[in-house]
């Protein structure tokens, strides 16, 4: 493929969502999906609505929100997406994004998908940076989780799940990605915390990937060949697929497909651990 092919977010079409039967996956069950208004969040509150479930999609970004749930109407998708625009780093506002998502039916899965990067060894990290990721990409997760968690022990019969997206840098380190690698490691600690306090049927699971083609990771190969002196197809081919087996980046769609599995009931084993969809990377070297 071309270095311009590979730069490109693949547009996202119906065909792209898997659809599980469930009896749970009704308009009147509200899924919270953050991170909604672009890449990995705006798919998977496509695919859950697609799966005809009510999504509450919070993001701070208006537009982005209002794509994805003209996008989710124009692919006639069973359910329907509710943009949500909140603000994750502000306490109060995730617990308005919560009490929002609860007038729309009953909350019984939550995605919390909303992250970024910052490319940068540790001895240059910024810790502005590095507490704005905090931020989004841990504390708020732990209080939607918090604040989700009893409107699912509320349910007539307590079945639920919070599934919080990692990454392969959950499971090791690569440099320059410091803040990232130590967030998505708590993220693992979060999982089994939800798991512990659920009582078997409120689950946690996380969803581990490799590189997905998204906006963000377009930013991320540009930063990492400005870091390390390379081309930006050396940074795809050597840097990030050159330990995977499956020479190809993921598709949000894909990382998307992944969530709507974990909240369905046919996942109700997986409590506390990780869906580990990587290509490779963690497991095999060279």
């Amino acid at each position: 493929m071309s270095s311009e092919t590979e730069l490109t977010p693949p547009e996202l079409s119906p065909d792209d969502f898997v659809r599980i039967p469930d009896d749970r996956f009704t308009a009147d069950t509200v899924a919270i999906v953050t991170g909604g208004g672009s890449g990995i969040g705006q798919a998977t509150s496509i695919a859950l609505a697609s799966n005809g479930l009510t999504v509450a999609a919070v993001d701070i970004d208006e537009q982005g929100l209002a794509e994805t749930a003209d996008m989710a109407a124009s692919f006639d998708a069973d359910g329907r997406i509710v943009p949500v625009e909140e603000d994750l780093t502000d306490d109060d506002a995730v617990a308005a994004a919560v009490d929002e998502a609860a007038d729309l039916g009953t909350v019984r899965y939550a995605a919390n998908i909303a992250g970024m990067q910052h490319i940068a060894s540790f001895s240059e990290f910024p810790m502005e940076k590095y507490d704005f990721m905090h931020d989004l990409m841990l504390r708020s997760p732990f209080l939607l989780s918090k604040r989700v968690m009893p409107h699912i022990e509320a349910t007539d019969d307590g079945v639920g799940a919070i599934g919080n997206m990692s990454s392969v840098h959950g499971h090791y380190a690569t440099q320059n990605k410091p803040a990232y690698i130590t967030l998505k490691h708590g993220l693992a600690g979060l999982t089994r915390a939800i798991a512990a306090e659920g009582g078997g049927t409120l689950r946690g699971f996380s969803v581990s990937v490799g590189y997905v083609l998204t906006p963000l990771m377009v930013d991320q190969i540009e930063d990492t060949a400005d870091e390390r002196g390379i081309s930006e197809r050396e940074v795809i081919e050597d840097v990030m697929l050159g330990q995977a087996r499956t020479k190809e980046m993921m598709t949000p769609a894909e990382v998307a497909n992944l969530f709507v599995f974990g909240f369905s009931s046919h996942a109700k084993h997986l409590n506390g651990a990780d869906l580990l969809w990587d290509g490779g990377y963690t497991t095999t070297y060279e």
